[in-house]
């Protein structure tokens, strides 16, 4: 696909693949030039790191299924997209804007060099692509659309943990997590203490 091409999911008009790059964070947002891009991209890489460390807490810890599921989701969105910033740049040609479809393994490299790549966008569902009543003061007659952004499978990841987390697994926040050792001390402390007979106290 050429770059802003698009295709109808089966037909429907609220739903397409369309094909863009984003060379930033969600939504294009951007933190600017080269070194916004490394920053960016390291920024992933840490944030990945931290997660692996702290999901193989929580499974120490017997942490509850569901929870752990909607961390395992934006874990594996985030090194997806991850992937494409560092390979993508590697692999492609730089896109044309005007047509024309970006080169497999072009000679002399790629478009850009390790981390430095964009994230591949494709979904696109402007569920409602309607103009605004000629009745409203300064917006009348543009055009409205929801949903606008352009998205991946690897944010769809992301936000679907998100927000699963913060709808279904409240319970997660209302209590500060506790360490397997603090769980041992516990159990020790709640653990009734045995008594000893008359017939076993020695005399004195």
């Amino acid at each position: 696909m050429y770059y802003g091409e698009q295709i109808s999911i089966f037909g429907a008009s609220w739903g397409f693949i369309h094909f863009v790059e984003n060379n930033g964070m969600a939504f294009g947002i951007s933190l600017g030039g080269k070194f916004g891009k490394l920053v960016l991209s390291l920024f992933r890489i840490g944030a990945v790191g931290f997660l692996i460390y702290f999901i193989r807490k929580m499974i120490e810890d017997k942490q509850k299924m569901g929870v752990l599921i909607c961390f395992a989701l934006i874990l594996a969105g985030a090194i997806g997209n991850i992937i494409d910033s560092a390979f993508y740049g590697l692999i492609f040609s730089e896109s044309p804007y005007h047509g024309g479809v970006a080169t497999m393994f072009p000679e002399g490299g790629g478009y850009a060099s390790f981390l430095y790549g964009k994230v591949v966008d494709m979904l696109y569902f402007p569920l409602i692509d309607t103009h605004w009543p000629s009745w409203m003061p300064f917006i009348s007659g543009d055009r409205f659309q929801f949903f606008k952004p352009v998205f991946n499978v690897a944010d769809s990841s992301i936000s679907v943990g998100i927000v699963s987390l913060l709808l279904f697994q409240r319970s997660f926040f209302a209590q500060p997590a506790q360490t397997s050792e603090q769980k041992v001390v516990d159990e020790a402390a709640e653990a009734p203490i045995p008594q000893e007979s008359p017939d076993q106290i020695e005399p004195t």
